[in-house]
């Protein structure tokens, strides 16, 4: 029998190449031995992909895109739907964990300097993950077709109306119609489940290839690949299969421990994952008395209120709201230090990013909040701190004073 399993596996892989991939990509790919917490929320947030394309498959056998049916279909989904109700909730707490673990994994990114060289093509790459998973967001949220994911809908498409010249015409590309209707609801739901999801696992595949091209970083931001013994091997790298993948699986039990609690005990998290308005159908006569995007968009959309209109155009918020989201794929030269990970940075580079933390936090929660005076004016201030992080950063991280990096990873 082992003859015939290894007979089996030689005539395949003479077709195509398994252990060749196996090997290069899990038994003999080199990880730093160093990794430690953070480096757990790429496989997390890999993980919560398969879980919002298993479940979306699931809720797609049910749903319909008919703005007449729609909200009617997703309550038919959660109260007659065998386990239904459970397939909505894992998608729709899904949705947020996603953006939970990838905002951690781009935090450990900007700690550990993951975007320096020669690393600027694999952030880049990952940021472009990061703006087709808000596109991707931004169009299953108006699917349950209730009053606050008409109305976001309608309010996020109308933005893109105040671009001069060609604003009308884009915004009517975007909604299919004049205002936010059945097209609308059947555009998106086209987008939502085949065209972005296609896209955003063939930029998952470049961000791996790129990942494997040029290696993971470490807490210590310094290259492995530089010290290797007689045989090529890293002297401070250790195979991906089985050490990291066995470590991973410590960090997926945690992480369902909490997935599967917020399933069962709140799912909709206090209207943070699921807001109270969307159990109510949509109703284009009744505007909600307070409109504000799910809690993932939220800094940005404080970002944009804290910019005043000019000549009654929302355009220059609108650009300050694309600003913020795009000034990520600057960052491998904007950062001028001459050491990559913070536990060696100075001190004016943590100040700047814990101040950097503050803001994104406080913009997030302001974005949830009614636009009072006093609102807007902190938005305003933490809008500057956020946006001082990354313009003056070629000054201050080159100002700073750093510690000497070690020639082998160290642990802590």
């Amino acid at each position: 029998m082992m003859n015939l399993i290894q007979k089996l596996i030689g005539w395949v892989d003479e077709r195509f190449p398994v252990i060749e991939t196996w090997k290069s990509q899990m038994t003999e790919y080199y990880a730093p031995k160093n990794f430690n917490f953070w480096y757990f929320f790429g496989g997390l947030a890999l993980l919560v992909l398969v879980i919002q394309i298993l479940s979306g498959i699931f809720l797609t056998m049910n749903y319909k895109p008919d703005a007449l049916f729609a909200f009617a279909s997703v309550e038919y989904i959660m109260r007659d739907v065998q386990w239904g109700w459970l397939l909505r909730y894992i998608h729709s707490t899904g949705a947020s964990m996603f953006f939970i673990v990838i905002y951690l994994h781009m935090f450990r990114g900007l700690m550990y300097g993951s975007y320096r060289k020669p690393r600027e093509l694999l952030w880049i790459i990952g940021m472009i993950i990061y703006l087709a998973l808000m596109g991707e967001a931004f169009m299953g949220y108006l699917l349950p077709w209730g009053q606050m994911s008409f109305w976001g809908a309608q309010v996020i498409v109308n933005l893109f109306a105040s671009v001069p010249f060609v604003g009308h015409d884009l915004a009517i590309l975007i909604r299919g119609d004049f205002v936010v209707s059945d097209t609308t609801l059947n555009r998106f739901f086209a987008l939502h489940v085949i065209a972005i999801p296609l896209l955003l696992v063939a930029i998952i595949g470049a961000h791996l290839v790129a990942l494997r091209q040029v290696g993971s970083n470490n807490p210590d931001g310094i290259e492995i690949k530089k010290n290797k013994d007689a045989n090529g091997v890293p002297l401070d790298g250790v195979p991906f299969f089985p050490y990291m993948v066995i470590k991973d699986i410590v960090a997926v039990i945690a992480f369902l421990m909490v997935f599967v609690a917020i399933i069962f005990f709140a799912p909709d998290m206090g209207g943070y994952f699921l807001e109270y308005n969307n159990f109510v159908p949509a109703n284009p006569m009744k505007t909600p008395e307070h409109i504000a995007p799910v809690w993932y968009f939220t800094p940005y959309y404080a970002i944009l209120r804290a910019v005043p209109p000019l000549f009654g155009s929302q355009f220059p918020g609108v650009v300050a709201m694309g600003v913020a989201t795009m000034i990520f794929f600057a960052l491998p030269w904007l950062d001028r230090g001459k050491v990559k990970s913070i536990r060696y940075r100075g001190p004016i580079y943590k100040a700047f990013l814990a101040a950097f933390v503050v803001s994104f936090v406080g913009l997030g929660w302001l974005g949830l909040m009614p636009a009072t005076e006093t609102y807007t004016l902190i938005s305003r201030i933490l809008a500057v701190v956020y946006f001082a992080f990354f313009l003056l950063m070629p000054w201050y991280t080159k100002i700073d004073k750093c510690k000497p990096e070690p020639d082998r990873v160290t642990f802590k």
